[in-house]
């Protein structure tokens, strides 16, 4: 089994091992999660610099894209936790059924939600969006659509690979997606080197290219390289698997609606916030992106503890879990605090990167942006705890009761919450961020509670 991981699995229970060990993981998810960010944010600027209106579009369209791609995900962090821990129990028979059947899970979810995509228009327009706005939107979502399939093989192969500690091979693929989405974005956004200019259509067709092209790397690298050519991953990939298929749907779909539970809070608050104002709605996209881009750190530290937490609870080792656990914590919580500092010291600049400062909705874009920024470096304690606990548990395969409790922080507490503070007392958009800090506190403290009080030892009993 050791021919198929790149180093033993660390097996001590000392903070200092653990920290180091999940830095080493942790670092090369951490810069693809980031290259990963980039991607969106490199076409939040190209677009800003195109138009305000074709930003506020693609800012919906991309959020409705993601809203049914995190479902999606949900399967492949799952994947994770199920190969880490068949790692640490020495089963490369029990590896490969799982990494097939998240593969066949990616194909087919993709195929599924395409045709909703196709419609989003009038779906938009039934949720108060201007038609202008929702006609962009669906002008974007009909060529970003195409993208879906490849993203979440992406997505699967990447929880494949990171699980055997060779992420640094999702990393350099992803960042060499980011180099081609920006000349991609160049020659079709603005019709440069010869192509036609397409506006947000042009956005969404090198989005495809790049998941495309990500993924064929990905599946080559997993085929062909020496160390991990005996799993034969695509060897009679056509076989279903029935028995891996079932559990994986049966974990992955609680984690994919946890997630689903977060994203909804977050476009929920893109639809309300485009009820404000189209600059209001621009700021909002800026404002979250800065935010996302700093939760990529998070959600790669996150990722590597549930790697390390699956080995121990492979192992049946729930000291070295705990361990793991602690050194996640402590190293999450010391980025958020550099975070927090950045958005509260910098914050027109860090806004400012994203628009053309000549445009006539700048100084409104900018003020509103940093305002947001300022809500945004509160909730950053919560939304590290919330995503760490999220990978922990994901780690011992325990995801129902997250599930539930997600579902019920961000929409029985966090929305609502956002749209009393945000119009019945007036707040406006700040008061809609500040009802994300609520739900992002109610999740995050709920769930490391209930790690550290070991009550997943009876869920996945």
């Amino acid at each position: 089994m050791n021919q198929t991981v790149k180093s033993p699995v660390v097996r001590s229970s000392g903070l200092a091992v653990n920290m180091r060990a999940l830095l080493w993981l942790g670092l090369p998810m951490v810069g693809s999660n980031i290259a990963q960010m980039l991607l969106h944010v490199s076409d939040t600027i190209m677009l800003g610099w195109y138009g305000v209106p074709e930003l506020a579009a693609v800012v919906l369209g991309s959020s409705f894209f993601f809203f049914l791609f995190i479902l999606g995900s949900g399967f492949s962090y799952v994947l994770m936790g199920r190969i880490s821990a068949a790692i640490g129990r020495d089963d490369p028979v029990q590896l490969r059924r799982d990494a097939r059947m998240g593969l066949w899970i990616a194909i087919g979810y993709g195929c599924a939600v395409m045709p909703i995509m196709a419609a989003a228009e009038p779906i938009l327009l039934a949720l108060g969006q201007d038609p202008h706005l929702s006609a962009l939107a669906q002008q974007y979502l009909s060529v970003a659509m195409w993208g879906m399939v490849p993203a979440l093989v992406v997505a699967a192969l990447r929880a494949y690979l990171s699980a055997q500690e060779r992420a640094q091979a999702v990393m350099w693929a992803t960042f060499w997606g980011v180099v081609v989405n920006v000349m991609a974005n160049w020659a079709f956004i603005f019709g440069h080197f010869g192509a036609p200019e397409m506006g947000v259509r042009g956005a969404a067709l090198a989005s495809v290219m790049v998941q495309i092209s990500t993924a064929g790397l990905l599946a080559l690298y997993a085929a062909k390289h020496p160390k991990l050519r005996s799993v034969d991953l695509f060897g009679r990939f056509w076989r279903p698997d029935w028995q891996a298929l079932f559990v994986l749907i049966r974990l992955g779909l609680p984690a994919g609606l946890t997630h689903l539970s977060e994203a909804g809070l977050f476009q929920a608050s893109a639809l309300m916030m485009g009820w404000i104002g189209t600059h209001e709605l621009a700021a909002h996209g800026i404002a979250l992106e800065l935010a996302s881009l700093t939760f990529m750190i998070h959600m790669g530290l996150s990722n590597a503890a549930t790697v390390r937490v699956g080995h121990a609870f492979g192992a049946s080792d729930t000291d070295r879990l705990r361990a793991v656990a602690k050194a996640a914590l402590i190293l999450s919580f010391g980025m958020a605090a550099l975070t927090i500092a950045a958005f509260l010291g910098f914050p027109q600049q860090l806004v400012g990167l994203f628009i053309d400062n000549t445009d006539p909705a700048a100084p409104a874009i900018l003020a509103f942006g940093a305002k947001l920024l300022a809500v945004a470096a509160l909730f950053q304690l919560f939304d590290a705890a919330q995503v760490m606990a999220l990978g922990l548990l994901r780690g011992v395969h325990d995801t129902r009761v997250p599930m539930v409790v997600a579902t019920v922080s961000y929409w029985l507490i966090g929305i609502p919450a956002s749209y009393v503070l945000a119009f019945p007392l007036g707040l406006g958009g700040v008061g809609l961020w500040l009802g994300l800090v609520i739900g992002l506190a109610c999740v995050g403290v709920t769930l490391i509670r209930r790690f550290w009080r070991g009550a997943w030892l009876v869920a996945t009993a």
